[in-house]
């Protein structure tokens, strides 16, 4: 191997050795799953969070998140009640499920 097929070698397996330890790293960073909730912003903001209002009917939206792991958006409203709905929405922001949790004791 000459000189410089030895340097694209040496190359190639540091960043693959540096992509692998970050891909352990991420694998092992727990269970902090929230961390990592990308919210809903702009436009798209302002479309969801008026059809899970539409969909609830009242409340006030307290969290969102796009890629969720049951659609494309997530948008929790929580109920004067003090429940809380989690809405689904697709790309479209067309409800496609929601589910409530209400608080225990009610």
């Amino acid at each position: 191997m000459n000189r410089k097929t030895k340097g694209i070698v040496l190359a190639v397996a540091t960043v693959g050795a540096i992509g692998a330890g970050t891909g352990i790293a991420v694998g092992a960073g727990g269970d902090d799953a929230d961390d990592a909730e990308t919210p809903i912003t702009g436009a798209a903001l302002d479309r969801a969070e008026a059809a899970a209002l539409e969909h609830t009917g009242e409340g006030e939206v307290t969290e969102t998140e796009v890629g969720d792991e049951e659609s494309y958006y997530e948008v929790e409203v929580t109920l004067p009640s003090g429940d809380e709905t989690d809405v689904q929405l697709d790309r479209g922001f067309t409800v496609v499920s929601s589910e409530s949790d209400a608080k225990d004791g009610d």
